[in-house]
């Protein structure tokens, strides 16, 4: 089985919305198989500690899970035109798997909500691919071959998925962009299998 591990940062659930919908779009790739996981939130007050298990939704991403997967696929709401910095944080913890090139030659992908409509989320994307570039990963976006790139008017970029949640978050992921979601599921599990010489088809 090909494991595609999905990481992810949600603040108000439009992004762990868009990490399960993936995962579904992974296991639906047969000899695929996603692990999801979320990253706990960071604090200027020392004093703040997140718990060891998160109260609800997917366990936080630990160092081996990195290790142990055949594709990653990170998500985060966008914060001035970049990832949340508890994405960034734990990314910045991963010197180990960079200095090992544990992560080298495995695909990766990326994908975001935003606030506003034009709040970023092209850039926030591209920022998200450039840790992985260094850890030399091989990075999957979404062909204009996904027909609901070109039917949404909301979210959904050759990047990666995107999604259009409101400032309270009180817009519903599209169509199109859930379609986006799920394609990108399937297209990085598809790669990690020929990356592993198994024909997915």
């Amino acid at each position: 089985m090909a494991e595609i591990l999905v990481v992810y940062y949600s603040r108000q659930g439009a992004t762990a919305q868009m990490a399960q919908l993936i995962a579904r779009g992974v296991e639906e790739v047969s000899g695929a198989t996603a692990r999801v996981r979320t990253v706990p939130p960071v604090s200027t007050n020392c004093e703040a500690t997140a718990p060891a298990v998160p109260d609800h939704g997917a366990p936080y991403a630990q160092e081996r899970d990195l290790r142990e997967c055949d594709g990653l696929i990170l998500g985060s709401p966008t914060r001035f035109g970049n990832m949340a910095a508890p994405l960034k944080y734990f990314l910045d913890s991963t010197g180990s798997l960079w200095l090992s090139g544990a992560m080298a030659g495995k695909p990766a992908a990326v994908f975001t909500s935003t606030a506003s409509l034009h709040g970023g989320q092209e850039s926030t994307l591209l920022s998200m691919m450039l840790p992985l570039l260094h850890q030399g990963m091989v990075l999957v976006g979404l062909p204009y071959t996904e027909a609901a790139l070109s039917e949404t008017h909301s979210g959904g970029t050759p990047y990666g998925p995107s999604h259009w949640a409101g400032g309270t978050g009180e817009r519903a992921l599209s169509e199109p962009e859930k379609q986006l979601c799920q394609a990108l599921g399937r297209r990085v599990a598809q790669i990690a299998l020929r990356l592993r010489g198994v024909d997915p088809s």
